[in-house]
């Protein structure tokens, strides 16, 4: 009882401390709750949709589609467990939560922000993979329920340390919200703080920029030799993969600048505002995340139209969207020089070979070049 008693002054006193030095005005919460407000609604919204459609749409449900589909739950499980407290407490203009509270909120919120944040990096491997190298036929969930086990086993090696006594959980900012503490000097939390930069934020932006990159470099090699017929899908990919690169920096770049610098800086040194923006960009990212990787997706987008009744069930995607059928380029040739594959004749992916699925299950004109569609739908999925 005393032990608990002690850890409960503490914290108060931690708060009380925090809004001294960090306090906003009553107008600075309520901006703050108009902003998590919306992010809360939208944030739902977004990814209660997609749910819905993996509900109503049996063609959604295929091994290709898991991440997506986990990292809409992880961003609507994000939505009720910790924005819905951050903004009843800047509404409040106080934290409601209390002790347990925080350390819940604190856990909760970066245990399904880091399995996003794994999610998206694996899906960009995912995508890489799937455009150049030939899949097997057959669909195979137990690769795609693997990356997301491992997701969150990943992201539960990271969050559980601050619950047993490597680093804690405590209020950040003007005390509305719980995370890492990170204005704590102690070797435990600057060596904990320092690995979860690394391991959670800069292995996971690398691992996207590299495969992102290459992804580029491959539809640049397509470009070359079709210039006509890949101009357009080069545009496509290159807004697709800038898009994505770009929101998961802005979401998640200057949170994690901010935490080293209040781990590292002097007391005080990161403002109300400086360290309040951040928190926000970051929550944002589960608006962000449905509408970029889902709705601009080709199946997804189709989907949600017919949801809408803004067109006939007709216009459902095939199952057969993506088939196994492939072609082979070989960019060590000559340009405009293309060579046919089957699945049977396949040859090693080690000898500079590219392997482009072909999206599109109808049949082509005799006249057509068959690469003509091979990569516009499955880069948008």
């Amino acid at each position: 009882m005393s032990i608990n008693l002690t850890t409960n002054l503490s914290f108060g006193t931690l708060l009380t401390e925090e809004k001294q030095r960090n306090g906003l005005s009553r107008t600075g919460h309520t901006v703050t709750a108009v902003f998590l407000g919306l992010i809360l609604f939208l944030g739902f919204i977004n990814n209660f949709i997609v749910l819905v459609l993996f509900c109503k749409f049996k063609v959604l449900r295929n091994p290709a589609n898991m991440l997506l589909l986990n990292i809409s739950i992880s961003d609507m499980l994000a939505c009720l467990s910790g924005t819905t407290l951050s903004f009843a407490s800047s509404i409040r203009g106080r934290w409601i939560g209390g002790y347990h509270g925080c350390r819940w909120y604190g856990f909760a919120n970066s245990c399904f922000g880091i399995v996003s944040l794994i999610s998206l990096a694996i899906l960009s491997y995912e995508r890489y993979r799937t455009l150049t190298l030939c899949p097997r036929q057959g669909t195979d969930y137990q690769k795609s329920l693997l990356a997301v086990a491992g997701s969150w086993l990943y992201s539960l090696v990271w969050t559980v340390p601050p619950l047993i006594g490597w680093s804690s959980y405590g209020a950040e900012g003007a005390g509305m919200s719980c995370s890492v503490h990170w204005t704590s000097k102690s070797v435990e939390s600057v060596s904990y703080i320092m690995c979860l930069f690394i391991f959670c934020l800069v292995i996971p932006i690398l691992f996207m920029v590299y495969f992102y990159g290459r992804l580029l470099y491959t539809v640049k090699q397509v470009g070359k030799i079709r210039k006509s017929a890949a101009r357009k899908r080069e545009y496509h990919v290159l807004f697709m993969v800038v898009t994505a690169v770009i929101c998961y920096l802005i979401c998640w770049v200057p949170y994690g600048m901010i935490a080293l610098l209040a781990t590292f800086g002097p007391p005080g040194v990161v403002s109300p505002v400086a360290n309040i923006v951040p928190s926000i960009l970051a929550k944002s990212s589960t608006v962000c995340n449905p509408i970029i990787y889902i709705l601009m997706n080709k199946q997804f987008y189709k989907c949600f139209l017919i949801l809408l009744h803004c067109q006939p069930a007709s216009y459902a995607p095939d199952a057969s969207l993506c088939p196994s059928k492939v072609t082979v380029i070989q960019l060590a040739q000559r340009k405009n020089k293309e060579v046919p594959c089957t699945i049977q004749d396949l040859p090693e992916v080690s000898k500079k070979q590219l392997c482009l699925l072909s999206p599109e299950p109808t049949v082509a004109p005799a006249s057509e070049h068959p690469s003509e569609k091979m990569v516009e739908t499955c880069l948008s999925e």
